[in-house]
């Protein structure tokens, strides 16, 4: 198998119409009606014009210097490791540069079957070098001021508003018989003007909860946008790098810059080397303006 898997006009021809007869239930023979054979000409005359690339697995078209399918989500390039990008030729189950097996690696923590070298499922480094390039990059300043903010955001996400006045109330309360009970056991203890630190208060409103979410999501789009995924070469070394650096703490979704779609990451984007970015969902603050969802 070639790198593109690449079949010349009459095989695409042959090949689509085969598809249409199998899902028509059409005999073998030549198509059922004119309509139909129209049909399956107009729907090969875009893989011509594209390379005439078909997904070696499924027989979807690919597009050009694609080498994830996304109709099937396999990794299609043969002839190249899909863990490190280095050249992988002939039928060797091993990587000769990162050793890494021809078949995939299932992940420890969530036993997810992967053929990229960072886990699809859970993120977790499956590579001696994507565990090394994770350890660089997140200590890298950029990095760790967006995990202070993911950080922030979890934070929040865990704080209850107040239900009500009286709630608010009820915890002013609490916080001054809190005081006055510390106060009255250092004076106790022979302290007579002790300081008794207040707590910051952690609860809030549910319009001040929002508000400061939506504070700190635009805070987290711009420093994701800051880190986002440069143009490159190399699919492989692209969707290494997003994933390194994906944050924990909020629920990402990522961008490509190929069609603009939405992936849960990177690992489910034919075309990863054209760029994208993360993106936090869940909250309007986000400048999050993409509609269009895929794997």
């Amino acid at each position: 198998m070639n790198e593109d898997h690449t079949i010349n006009n009459s095989e695409v021809q042959q090949r689509q119409e085969q598809l249409f007869r199998t899902q028509e239930n059409i005999p073998s023979a030549e198509p059922e009606s004119d309509g139909q054979y129209a049909f399956a000409q107009a729907y090969a005359e875009p893989v011509r014009q594209q390379g005439a690339s078909l997904c070696p697995v499924c027989g979807a078209v690919l597009p050009q210097g694609a080498d994830y399918c996304e109709n099937c989500r396999r990794y299609v390039k043969n002839d190249v490791c899909s863990f490190c990008g280095a050249p992988f030729p002939g039928e060797g189950a091993y990587c000769p540069e990162c050793g890494s097996p021809r078949g995939g690696i299932v992940c420890p923590e969530c036993h997810t079957l992967n053929e990229f070298a960072f886990c699809k499922k859970c993120g977790f480094p499956l590579t001696f070098e994507a565990k090394e390039q994770l350890e660089y990059l997140h200590h890298t300043p950029e990095f760790k001021r967006l995990q202070e903010l993911t950080n922030e955001m979890s934070r929040l996400e865990n704080i209850e508003p107040f239900s009500c006045e009286a709630d608010q109330e009820s915890c002013k309360v609490n916080e001054q018989l809190r005081v006055r009970v510390l106060r009255m056991l250092a004076e106790d203890n022979g302290e007579p003007t002790p300081n008794i630190p207040h707590r910051k208060a952690e609860r809030m409103t549910e319009s001040q909860l929002e508000t400061k979410k939506m504070d700190l999501a635009r805070m987290i789009t711009e420093a994701l946008g800051e880190m986002s995924t440069k143009p490159q070469p190399s699919p492989v070394k692209a969707r290494n790098y997003a994933m390194a650096m994906k944050p924990a703490g909020v629920r990402l979704a990522w961008v490509c810059n190929y069609k603009h779609a939405m992936h849960s990451g990177p690992c489910g984007c034919a075309k990863p080397q054209l760029g994208g970015r993360w993106v936090i969902l869940g909250h309007s603050g986000s400048g999050q303006n993409t509609t269009t969802k895929n794997n």
